[in-house]
């Protein structure tokens, strides 16, 4: 199926894409990697009126390190931080980016437009809900930074006003002794997880130190497993303790029934799946080199 007819409009600069939201109205959308824009206009699931092509824009692209933070610009491709070497210091981010879909998507998909579409399947915000991460967002004369769990408001739904546009997303690095881990079961990968779990640790001595677990697919938002995270909390980590937050994080779920599964599946799975993450990201944060990729059946 074909689109319906639209008018297309090429942004020079993240300030004109502010104003021609601004000036067009709730008929206006923008187009970043159009991943998951262009096949709703194909099935005319997704009929706007306007599209603001962002992708000549000098500048939006990057990956920047400063003041502790990695910086992301809004047009960064997933592959980009995927072959990023700075980036896979911190291997949760990497284990994000390497597993999104296929080569293709990941050479056109944008990190600012995975957040701003907040599809509750998404991968990003899983991952960063786990790290402190901010959103810059902008709009003709200035800009505002809100921490994701201000950005991100329902399913599909963000902070952003209408004429408001994801500018920069900034991620601290974690401290030293810290590993994280991300993995989501698949039944190719193309497609959108059945659940996922994202781990992130810091260690001192044989104890955790602090930790953040969440869970991906099980809600219309991504879901922090807070009392899986409190049984771990400063604890020398063991295979009970382990096995104690996976069934807090199913308990924590809030899964649909779908194409992809039950909701006791799902509970289930994504249980497995904080387990696999947790081992991973232990490992990691005592040094260890630990290959991860998502689970596909």
């Amino acid at each position: 199926m074909y689109p319906r007819s639209f008018s297309y409009h090429r942004a020079s600069s993240l300030k004109d894409a502010a104003t021609l939201l601004s000036q067009l109205g709730e008929g206006a959308k923008l187009l970043a990697g159009g991943q998951s824009l262009i096949p709703l206009m194909k099935l005319r699931f997704a009929n706007p009126v306007h599209l603001v092509d962002l992708n000549f824009i000098s500048g939006t692209s990057y990956i920047r390190e400063q003041d502790g933070a990695f910086r992301f610009g809004p047009l960064t491709r997933h592959a980009e931080i995927e072959k990023s070497a700075s980036v896979a210091r911190v291997p949760i981010l990497h284990d994000c980016a390497a597993g999104i879909a296929d080569v293709q998507v990941r050479n056109r998909g944008t990190i600012g437009g995975s957040l701003a579409e907040a599809d509750p399947s998404g991968d990003w915000a899983t991952v960063l809900l786990t790290l402190s991460c901010e959103v810059r967002c902008a709009v003709q004369s200035t800009d505002r930074t809100l921490k994701l769990t201000e950005f991100l408001k329902d399913a599909f739904t963000t902070a952003l006003a209408p004429d408001e546009l994801v500018s920069e997303v900034i991620v601290k690095v974690p401290p030293e002794n810290s590993g994280g881990a991300y993995i989501a079961f698949k039944r190719t990968a193309p497609v959108y997880p059945t659940a996922s779990a994202a781990v992130q640790l810091t260690v001192e001595g044989d104890r955790c130190k602090d930790i953040a677990i969440a869970l991906g697919c099980v809600g219309l938002l991504p879901i922090r497993a807070r009392e899986g995270e409190a049984a771990l909390r400063g604890q020398q980590i063991t295979p009970k303790l382990i096995e104690s937050a996976a069934e807090a994080a199913r308990t924590a779920a809030d899964p649909q029934s779908d194409m992809r599964g039950s909701a006791d599946y799902k509970r289930q799975l994504v249980g497995a799946l904080v387990k696999r993450a947790t081992e991973a990201a232990l490992q990691r944060a005592r040094g260890q080199q630990v290959e991860v990729s998502h689970i596909y059946a």
